[in-house]
């Protein structure tokens, strides 16, 4: 698929599970990683220089749409531009949608999705320049209707969507290619935190309906995304890949 030296990624939510995966995956073929995290991270500099050389970490709030968007953009010209946007970072709670406060719908949504428009704000005027960019963003399984629990999250998974569809057309005349990931059930830190002790039935729930009999690891995820920020996906746009293990 070709390397990504002398390519810059800025990476959503690039400390968690899934994030760690891609920034080590795009570290390796060469590119220069900003992780973008919670800015009350955890020794997040050195966790983030531990995924690969060239891996750096910026802290940002998402939840502050104008801030992150004005960061980002001093971070991307600094930088000398970003080449590519991977929107990772996405909160998740289960729980039935009467006991939600609309305070928690509305940060799901912000991080989720809004915050994916704001960053691609900030970083396409530069694409643009250089007639080249790759935009990733995240969508999921649970679009599929059959996940109980999530209707924030369902919901600004679908704004991804037509976030992606939507960018895709006004961007490609630009030479960008914005793009889709849509994971299934990933073995994760936040699959745990989220089920805690019915982790097991969780997971015999999970490969019950899946074609595939074996759990989806970040490293697969991370491997479709390499490729879609890649050469080999130059003439691939406004499509939402599902990497789900046959749901």
């Amino acid at each position: 698929m070709g390397n990504l030296e002398n390519k810059t990624v800025l990476l959503t939510g690039g400390l968690g599970t899934l994030g760690r995966a891609q920034a080590s995956k795009l570290s390796a073929e060469g590119a220069k990683v900003i992780v973008l995290d919670r800015p009350d991270s955890e020794n997040g500099a050195s966790r983030a220089a531990s995924l690969g050389d060239g891996v750096s970490f910026s802290g940002f709030d998402l939840n502050d749409l104008t801030g992150a968007e004005q960061s980002v953009a001093q971070l991307a010209e600094d930088a000398g531009g970003v080449d590519i946007l991977i929107n990772n970072a996405a909160l998740i709670i289960n729980k039935p949608h009467e006991d939600f406060t609309l305070q928690e719908y509305e940060d799901q949504i912000r991080v989720n999705s809004s915050a994916a428009f704001a960053l691609t704000r900030a970083c396409t005027p530069a694409m643009k320049e250089r007639k080249y960019g790759k935009i990733v963003n995240f969508t999921s399984v649970t679009l599929t209707g059959q996940w109980d629990g999530y209707v924030p999250y369902v919901t600004s998974k679908g704004a991804m969507l037509g976030l992606t569809k939507s960018l895709a057309r006004e961007l490609g005349p630009h030479g960008i290619n914005v793009n889709a990931v849509a994971p299934g059930a990933i073995v994760s830190e936040a699959e745990e935190r989220v089920f805690g002790d019915r982790l097991q039935e969780y997971n015999d729930w999970v490969l019950d309906r899946q074609c595939l009999k074996t759990r989806i690891q970040p490293e697969d995820v991370a491997d479709l995304v390499h490729f879609l920020v890649s050469p080999a996906s130059d003439m691939i746009t406004g499509q939402n890949f599902a990497i789900d293990g046959g749901w």
